[in-house]
């Protein structure tokens, strides 16, 4: 008797989790642009610099860019940075992405990509600005 309550409650539980992700947003991938994003220094010191203490280092000094893209809803334009540097996925600019905000992150997915959820941090969020409509007096003239 207890099996089938069991059961159906698993399978109510199990279409509340699947519905949990479903509540994507459609936006638009407008553009990607590289910025700085920080420095790699990459330094060595000689020998006799590490024995005598002496500060005789050459360091090298690069900066390091990383992608950003705007992603633009129905009401909101995002700036978005992928979270993971290391393993940074190009995505396709004109497309449709999917998206949702989840705690701290944005979550993207690019169906016509490869469709894998992907991991941003928003960097700044702006209003859309809505086109000016013709007010009605000028199209009675």
């Amino acid at each position: 008797m207890k099996a089938p309550i069991l059961l159906i409650a698993l399978a109510f539980a199990g279409a509340a989790a699947a519905k949990q992700h479903d509540d994507y947003q459609r936006g638009t991938l407008l553009r990607m642009d590289s910025s700085t994003c920080g420095t790699q220094e990459k330094g060595s010191k000689s020998l006799t610099g590490e024995i005598l203490g002496t500060d005789a280092q050459k360091k090298n000094t690069q900066e390091v860019l990383c992608q950003e893209y705007v992603l633009q809803s129905d009401h909101v334009v995002y700036r978005i940075r992928p979270r993971d540097d290391k393993h940074a996925v190009l995505l396709p600019i004109g497309e449709t992405a999917q998206f949702r905000i989840h705690k701290d992150k944005l979550v993207l997915r690019v169906p016509e990509a490869d469709g894998k959820e992907r991991e941003y941090s928003v960097l700044s969020m702006t209003p859309r600005q809505e086109k000016d409509v013709p007010s009605q007096a000028a199209s009675i003239n």
